[in-house]
């Protein structure tokens, strides 16, 4: 009980730091995603992971929907292979080429967003939502970067060629690319990558052949 004349105490009230626990879900369920897939795992998971209530993951993204575009929006915001010095460089096929064999190496682990659309690739609306993404971010900078006839085409044939190299060598581990020296690679990789990036095609057109002689 409480003696006549002394004031009630009260614990004290713990905030919350709508920041941190931003984070803290983020961290999560980019982790969640990338084991799992957008199928594979549900919003009480990332919450667990968080140690927060799902009704709070709710509260903050909205949606699973909403909470998986900002994974993937807050990875593709800060890009590995696409840096600012390749977007700007003459040679920028070729530096993609070379970072994308050392990514890949078998001491590498596979980056979280590639694991993430890999993986949720057969979900039709994480799908929908990773191909905005890209549209958004990786394809844009690329295209904007590219000079010449065809940019947006040309990115995207660079995004597939990133995409299908990390699946043989790092997932499959297709022996002639994961047992290759990875000078070898980028020897074979990076005119492949330059010539689109340059948008010079090295194919004679019809008017240019040579008539076999008679």
């Amino acid at each position: 009980m409480r003696r006549p004349g002394t004031k009630r105490t009260t614990a004290p009230v713990r905030r919350r730091n709508a920041t941190a626990t931003r984070a803290a879900i983020l961290t999560s369920a980019r982790q969640a995603f990338a084991r799992a897939g957008y199928d594979g795992v549900g919003v009480r998971e990332i919450a667990k992971g968080a140690g927060v209530t799902a009704m709070l993951v709710n509260r903050y993204f909205g949606s699973k929907e909403q909470l998986f575009g900002e994974v993937v929006a807050d990875i593709m915001a800060r890009p590995i292979i696409l840096t600012e010095r390749t977007l700007n460089s003459p040679q920028g096929g070729e530096e993609m080429a070379a970072a994308l064999v050392d990514l890949t190496s078998a001491e590498g682990q596979a980056l979280d967003g590639f694991r993430i659309m890999l993986h949720s690739a057969s979900s039709p609306r994480a799908a929908e939502i990773g191909r905005g993404q890209i549209e958004a971010h990786y394809h844009k900078m690329l295209t904007a970067a590219l000079r010449g006839d065809h940019a947006p085409q040309r990115a995207a044939l660079l995004l597939a060629f990133v995409a299908g190299f990390q699946v043989m060598r790092q997932m499959v581990g297709l022996s002639a690319l994961a047992e290759c020296p990875p000078k070898v690679l980028v020897e074979v990789l990076a005119p492949l990558f330059q010539q689109l990036w340059t948008g010079e095609s090295r194919l004679s057109r019809p008017h240019q052949r040579r008539r076999a002689p008679l």
